[in-house]
This record gives structure tokens, sequence and C-alpha cells, in this order.
């Protein structure tokens, strides 16, 4: 299904006697209605899948690193299995905020232990029905790879 692509939106860091700052410039905080973070502290958890046909969610990697994967849907009641999958490491060490567009599904998995995914969204809890779709975590990828 052709539609906005989701897309890394690349940040940056500045180090000197005083300490590190880190900045994502490029990332404007004027659709964010809420946010809030999920913890892995192990790398087995998978949450996976979940997708949103009219919010829109950007991601940002607070503390060590996450496997990121997002699918285009195709049609929500009955996906196909080949849609399109994404894929994205977000670290605590790259500045970065993933970006993602109404019509996808995301699932994500810590690559190291106690990671912190920082999650914002463009609507606030509840305000919008019937927008949140859940699909099982083994329907379109190998989470082991």
């Amino acid at each position: 299904m052709s539609k906005e692509p989701p897309k890394l939106i690349e940040g940056g860091a500045f180090s000197d006697d005083r300490g590190t700052l880190q900045f994502v410039n490029e990332f404007s905080l004027s659709p964010i209605k809420r946010m809030y973070f999920t913890t892995h502290p192990i790398t087995e958890t998978i949450r996976a899948w979940q997708g949103h046909k009219i919010e829109k969610r950007w991601f940002f990697c607070v503390n060590g690193s996450f496997k990121v994967k997002l699918v285009d849907v195709d049609n929500w009641e009955n996906p196909s299995t080949d849609c399109k999958v994404f894929e994205f490491v977000l670290k605590e060490s790259k500045p970065q905020v993933l970006y993602i567009p109404n019509g996808y599904a995301n699932g994500f998995k810590a690559i190291e232990k106690n990671s912190k995914l920082m999650i914002m969204s463009d609507y606030e809890l509840n305000e919008i029905e019937d927008d949140q779709v859940r699909f099982d975590s083994n329907k379109w990828v190998n989470w082991e790879k």
C-alpha cells in the first residue's frame, strides 16, 4: 500500500569539558499531544503488532537500544502476510527520532537490557475511537533475526 513512508529524523551531539549535549533540531514538537515511556528490563520481550489507522507516532530511544519494525498494513481487517516491512535500530548513543505515519503497525524489541523508549503521539489518549488494531507478534517477521 503506497502512503507516506516512515523516516528517521537525524540528530547529533556536541561534547566539551562540560559534558555532552544531544539534539534532534529538525524534529518539531508542534503536533505532539502526549508522550509516554516503555522500559524493557530484558531483551526477550517483544511488543508487536499495534497499528493505527489515523494516529501518528514518534519514537526516541532514551536508554540502551531497540530494534523497531514497521509494517505497511494493506488491509486492516485481513492484512496479507507479505506487507512491506521496514526495520530501524534506535540507540541512546545516536540521537534520532523515528517518525511513524498513520497506516502502519509497529513492533519493537530491546537489544540491550533496561532499554527505554519514549513514544509520542499526535492524539490524546482515547481521543479517537477504533483507531488501534493489534496483530499477532509473529505475523510478519521472525524477531530473532
